[in-house]
């Protein structure tokens, strides 16, 4: 997924939960079923960090990306950010399945979790350490990681320049 891409399904969010469901997948790297399960009293912005709890119930306290500091300001400080009224949170297929919409208004083809992908890539890109990218993803394995990132050819080739002649 591109930059262009991920901007097109922003600006296809029709609402404000929507939006900030795509904030969180591609700006923190957030599974969809961590985003159905996200709590005011998760996010620390004295701290600027968030907790999640991820698979296998593993507890993380990620540093907070600033768009996401600023989504925060919008939300509840405590509570689920996205109750259900059949439920006490929305379930991570209807956090899949409005992101999913967002993308298919956007002409994005893909599934929801190409987000998280364009998250590693980013960060690849902008070349943070595997290993920070393996941390932030909250892969155990550094092979795992690398499965989600793109390296493109001009990083291949911005690595070979560096080395001396």
């Amino acid at each position: 997924m591109s930059d262009d891409q991920l901007e097109a399904i922003i600006a296809a969010c029709n609402r404000r939960r929507t939006h900030c469901y795509v904030l969180l997948a591609a700006y923190q790297g957030l599974r969809v079923h961590e985003i159905a399960k996200l709590r005011g009293e998760d996010i620390d912005l004295s701290a600027g960090t968030l907790r999640v709890v991820g698979k296998g119930a593993r507890e993380a306290v990620l540093p907070l990306h600033p768009v996401i500091a600023r989504e925060a300001a919008r939300w509840p400080r405590r509570g689920y950010w996205f109750p259900s009224r059949s439920a006490a949170h929305v379930s991570g297929q209807g956090v899949g399945q409005a992101i999913q919409g967002a993308m298919t208004r956007a002409g994005v083809f893909g599934t929801p979790h190409a987000l998280r992908h364009w998250f590693g890539t980013r960060l690849v890109a902008e070349g943070v350490h595997l290993r920070v990218v393996q941390e932030l993803m909250r892969h155990a394995s550094p092979t795992t990681t690398a499965g989600y990132t793109l390296v493109r050819p001009d990083q291949m080739r911005a690595g070979l320049e560096r080395i001396a002649a």
